[in-house]
C-alpha cells in the first residue's frame, strides 16, 4: 500500500510579513495542495478515466489572489460558524452574544476574521495533513475559547478526507465546514 508523499514550500507572504506554506499530498496518482492560509483546498488534481489528469476544484493560482477576492472562500476552511447569523447576535443560555457584522447586518462564515483569513499550524500525520488553530473567547464576539483541528488525509484509492474537531470551554456555537467549489 502506497503512503501519501508530504510537500511544503512557500507560497507567499501576507501583508504583514507572515510566510504562508503550500502543502502538497500525494497519492494513488492524485495530488491535493492545501495553504497554510485558511487551511484553502488550492487544488486537486486526480486521473479521468483514461489517465489524463486534471485540476477538479476552483482556486487561485497565487497567494494574491486570495487576498483581493476573500469570497467567495474559494476551497477554505469556514468557521468559527459556517453560514449567517441573523443580526450578527444569537441568545445562548439566557445572553444575547453581539457578533462583528460583515454581510450587512449579518455575521457571515465566522466574521471579518474567520478560520479562512488565519494561517493554519500545519503538521504531517499519517496519510495527510493536520491543521489547528486556536480562536480566543470574544473572538469576533464568539464566546469560548475554541481550539479546532482539521485533517485532511488521502485514502488508499486517493479520496480525499475531511475530519473536523473542535474543543471549547464555554457554551458556544461552532458550525465548520470546507468551502470548495468542485469542477
Amino acid at each position: 500500500m502506497a503512503i501519501v508523499s508530504h510537500m511544503n514550500e512557500l507560497f507567499g507572504t501576507l501583508p504583514n510579513g507572515t510566510p504562508v506554506h503550500r502543502w502538497t499530498l500525494q497519492r494513488a496518482g492524485v495530488r491535493v495542495r492545501i495553504l497554510s492560509y485558511g487551511g484553502i483546498v488550492q487544488d486537486v488534481e486526480v486521473p479521468d478515466r483514461d489517465g489524463r489528469t486534471g485540476n477538479v476544484v476552483l482556486g487561485f493560482s497565487g497567494l494574491d489572489g486570495y487576498l483581493r477576492h476573500p469570497e467567495p472562500f474559494l476551497g477554505a476552511l469556514i468557521g468559527r460558524y459556517a453560514n449567517r447569523i441573523g443580526g450578527a447576535r444569537f441568545p445562548l443560555d439566557g445572553f444575547t452574544y453581539a457578533l462583528e457584522p460583515n454581510n450587512g447586518p449579518n455575521s457571515l462564515h465566522g466574521g471579518e476574521r474567520g478560520f479562512d483569513k488565519r494561517v493554519w499550524d500545519v503538521s504531517p500525520v499519517e496519510h495527510g495533513l493536520r491543521l489547528s488553530l486556536v480562536a480566543a473567547h470574544g473572538e469576533e464576539g464568539f464566546p469560548g475559547r475554541l481550539e479546532v483541528s482539521v485533517t485532511y488525509t488521502l485514502d488508499e484509492r486517493g479520496a480525499l478526507g475531511i475530519a473536523y474537531e473542535a474543543v471549547t470551554d464555554a457554551p458556544t456555537h461552532v458550525n465548520l465546514t470546507n468551502h470548495s467549489y468542485w469542477n
